[in-house]
């Protein structure tokens, strides 16, 4: 399993950023003060600041403090709620998931999950290699039981080791009424975070978005 930052780290981050911001307002209310007594010090005594304008420069500058704070409570919780996210995927790493993903071909048969359409008399599997070339085309029931592919041909020679995209396509009365990407069991190597989101890779190196898993299941489980 890889996952690239430990919860423990992830949670010192925001905590050092928060240290860093709060030192900094603290810096910045210093300056404050300094500018706010020298305009004291130099103002019109014939015209003199008016004292609802310092109140006004005071609680505008309160206000930012308490936005600043806010922004980094809310960045905390965020980065927090993210490591206990990371933490619960953490424990599909080894299982098998349900997706829409190519699949690993190793020598071992691979599970897939057809959903042919429902006015479909005849459903076709087809598989294409990684290049996107077809290689295979047979016929398969028009259900959605589990399919057990062993990526064997008519011929009997079997496809070499790598990775397979899956589709089924549904006919009635001869006639194509849909085609439609497989759903298949693969195995998660790892569990990362990409541009916010949560994506699962699979054995072979497939990526698969974690909001597109729709089953899991212990390792070398038929359905």
């Amino acid at each position: 399993m890889e996952i690239t930052t430990s919860p423990a780290q992830q949670l010192a981050q925001p905590a050092t950023g928060a240290a860093t911001a709060a030192s900094a307002i603290s810096s910045d209310f210093e300056t404050f003060l300094k500018m706010l007594t020298v305009q004291m010090q130099n103002q019109n005594p014939l015209d003199p600041i008016k004292s609802e304008d310092f109140a006004v420069q005071l609680a505008t500058f309160s206000g930012v403090e308490q936005q600043v704070q806010t922004n980094d409570l809310l960045q905390s919780l965020a980065a927090q709620m993210n490591v206990m996210g990371m933490g619960q995927l953490a424990g599909w790493v080894g299982m098998e998931a349900r997706a829409p993903v190519a699949g690993y071909f190793d020598g071992d048969s691979i599970t897939l999950s057809p959903n042919p359409r429902l006015v479909a008399d005849t459903a076709v599997l087809v598989v294409r290699d990684a290049s996107g070339a077809e290689v295979q085309r047979a016929q398969i029931p028009a259900s959605s039981d589990p399919v057990a592919w062993n990526g064997v041909l008519a011929n009997g020679s079997a496809l070499p080791h790598g990775l397979y995209d899956f589709a089924v396509e549904s006919y009635a009365d001869g006639a194509l009424v849909a085609s439609d990407t497989v759903e298949i069991y693969a195995r998660i190597v790892e569990a990362r975070s990409e541009g916010g989101e949560t994506v699962l890779v699979t054995e072979g190196g497939a990526k698969v978005p974690a909001a597109l898993v729709s089953g899991l299941r212990e390792p070398g489980t038929a359905n």
